[in-house]
């Protein structure tokens, strides 16, 4: 890695810092979807009864799970591989995988009309954005 006071280590500072947020927080819930699908599709059931994705919920939560474990796995080796060769292709992939889980996260939450929860996604998306910018400058 450069040195950190100058633009490019600066540059290669914030890709790593991001990928590992990214990686943190689709790796811990893609898991818990893993570890506790039951759970986790009662209570979503619960949530989505009265939008138009009640019938589907199993399969969204396929989907979902899917998208937030590829994220976050392209984001911690794409964070890793920043480090040890600097390319940022990987985690530049990591990325976009999130920014589009967070839009279909934030899809389901106006369906189930949980207005507060799709808000709470917004600076994640943001930070998302934000990691595709940083990591394609290389």
């Amino acid at each position: 890695m450069p040195t950190v006071h100058t633009l490019d280590g600066a540059i290669s500072l914030l890709q790593v810092l991001i990928s590992a947020f990214l990686a943190i927080l689709f790796l811990q819930s893609g898991i818990d979807k893993v570890v506790d699908r039951r759970g986790n599709l009662e209570w979503l059931k619960g949530h989505f009864s009265k939008s138009p994705l009640a019938g589907i919920v199993p399969l969204l939560v396929t989907a979902i799970t899917i998208l937030e474990v590829a994220a976050g796995a392209l984001s911690a080796i794409g964070c890793a591989v920043i480090i040890f060769s600097r390319g940022s292709t990987i985690a530049f992939y990591g990325a976009v995988i999130s920014a589009i889980a967070i839009v279909a996260l934030f899809f389901g939450q106006r369906m189930a009309k949980d207005y507060a929860g799709a808000a709470v996604l917004v600076p994640y998306f943001l930070l998302a954005l934000s990691a595709i910018y940083l990591l394609a400058l290389r």
